[in-house]
């Protein structure tokens, strides 16, 4: 039999698991990637990016690949909106184009792709980078021991076994993920409320369009509550439907048990409000509904990420962008920990992390799925609505690799007023260097970075030999103002582009200073 040793073992190869790839590969971290499909994605999954989605592709030099591979296949900045059918009553706008507002909070933009689009930019960029991958590969058994975790793991074409040993293990493995259920790891939240379906379809909506952008069109009549999502040319598309009246006249949440593709049909032309419209059925995808969260995002050397740790319901698009984040949070600290730059009690802020930010963003999008498609779920007790733009990029952590500063409680802060602090995102703001126009995000890479401004001469010079130092030349002052700082003040941010520490002013000793900061930010001795 056959046996592998790896540092870093990625059990699943969609969305999250690729990603987990390309961070991953990044940071020169070598590492399997087994999935279970003999490839990337052939459904139109998962089809809206957020800003900090596609800043953490920028990161890998992946932006203008991916917003080519969005470009083909939809007309971008389109409107949110529900309707009564398509050809009918307009209900409400939530976003007359996605990206209107927020454009100067990010270097990148909204974007809307499908994991068709994507994956395989993914997929090449990994490889490109030295990710091995292996697909129609599924993990027979995974044992987690004191020094790592061995996996046996079985090619589904031949049926030829081989052991892999990991120092550590991602589950990237999805809804049912296996690995989490071999963990003993529970769930939280609200369950199960529909076995919904999606219905990929082929019919001329082009005259029920009437010329609007529309990129997501939720659907909310007597017959039926869903939404939709069209091609560029306007000729096929999918059909999302979590509730419908059965043939008896009631409403139901089991849409999949039994869907005919006759019912198909007719689910398809009452959601776009033409009865007698040519309809096609492709295919058809039974899924659940569901918002909860796992309990723990570790357990030993394994760690859980995207739908394996966290499952929400499409609306708001927080799912597999909230998955891609947890990739970038847990990739450097694996990379950092493996090569002994950092102690190993790094890896215990993934979960202390992540984890409230997923139970955070699973109420959200649990939220808009009531309020948007079922109120009767039950309105009371559901988290207040936030703003998406602190959903994606005003998150806030909490661990002992950020040095708090302040205390204030909040779990979000308003990125159109940010204010610096450890544990926030570090803010875009505009910057030349050498001619270009760049973002003090891209001075970020796979190592942290003090950034000073034009007044920290005594930062640059204690921080040789240290850390990486970048001395921001803004004249404007916005720089100063959105890191919080003084004429002479620093900021550590850590490879996740995220605050860790600050000093507002200059200080007595600075080498010192940032000693003590990289010390607490990498693990390096115990917290007191």
């Amino acid at each position: 039999m056959r046996h592998v040793e790896t540092p870093v073992l990625v059990v699943g190869g969609s969305l999250v698991g690729l990603s987990m790839s390309v961070f991953l590969a990044r940071h020169g971290v070598e590492h399997l990637v087994v999935e279970r499909h003999p490839g990337t994605a052939i459904h139109p999954r998962a089809a809206f990016l957020m800003q900090r989605t596609v800043e953490l592709y920028r990161g890998v030099g992946l932006q203008e690949a991916v917003i080519a591979a969005a470009e083909r296949e939809f007309e971008q900045n389109g409107a949110i909106m529900a309707v009564d059918s398509l050809g009918g009553r307009e209900l409400q706008w939530f976003f007359e184009n996605i990206n209107e507002g927020v454009e100067h909070l990010s270097p990148s933009p909204r974007i809307f792709v499908t994991q068709i689009g994507l994956e395989p930019v993914l997929r090449a960029r990994a490889a490109e980078l030295g990710g091995q991958l292996r697909y129609s590969c599924e993990v027979v058994s995974l044992e987690v021991e004191p020094d790592g975790v061995t996996a046996l793991v079985r090619d589904r074409g031949t049926g030829e076994e081989s052991t892999v040993h990991a120092a550590y293990a991602v589950a990237a493995d999805g809804v049912r993920s296996a690995v989490r259920r071999r963990l003993g790891i529970p769930m939280a939240g609200h369950g199960t409320f529909s076995d919904s379906i999606t219905i990929y379809f082929r019919g001329d909506v082009r005259p029920l369009l009437r010329g609007r952008n529309l990129s997501v069109v939720y659907v909310v009549n007597p017959r039926l509550q869903g939404f939709f999502r069209f091609s560029f040319d306007g000729r096929s598309g999918f059909l999302v439907v979590n509730s419908a009246v059965d043939g008896d006249g009631r409403r139901t949440t089991a849409i999949g048990e039994g869907a005919t593709e006759a019912d198909c049909v007719r689910y398809v032309r009452d959601a776009l409000g033409a009865p007698d419209l040519p309809v096609e059925i492709e295919d058809v995808q039974r899924w659940n509904a569901a918002a909860e969260w796992a309990e723990r995002f570790r357990a030993g050397r394994v760690f859980l990420a995207g739908d394996s740790a966290h499952v929400m319901p499409p609306t708001g698009g927080y799912g597999g962008n909230t998955g891609v984040h947890d990739a970038h949070n847990l990739a450097w600290k694996l990379a950092h920990v493996l090569d002994g730059r950092a102690g190993a009690a790094l890896l215990d802020t993934y979960e202390a992390e992540r984890l409230p930010v997923g139970r955070l963003t699973v109420e959200q999008a649990y939220t808009r799925y009531v309020t948007r498609l079922d109120p009767g779920l039950g309105t009371d007790g559901l988290a207040p609505v936030v703003d998406d733009a602190m959903i994606d990029l005003g998150y806030r952590y909490r661990s002992t690799a950020i040095v708090e500063d302040g205390a204030d409680d909040a779990p979000w802060e308003d990125p159109r007023t940010p204010s610096g602090r450890p544990g926030l995102r570090a803010p875009h703001v505009p910057i030349r260097r050498d001619g270009t126009e760049l973002s003090t995000l891209d001075l970020i890479g796979r190592d942290a970075v003090l950034l000073t401004g034009a007044d920290g001469e005594d930062w640059v010079r204690a921080a040789e030999g240290r850390v990486e130092v970048c001395r921001v030349g803004d004249t404007t002052g916005r720089f100063a103002e959105a890191y919080g700082l003084g004429p002479g003040g620093a900021t550590l941010v850590r490879p996740d582009g995220v605050v860790a520490w600050r000093a507002r002013e200059p200080v007595d000793d600075a080498g010192a200073a940032i000693d003590a900061a990289l010390a607490r930010v990498l693990c390096r001795f115990p917290v007191g």
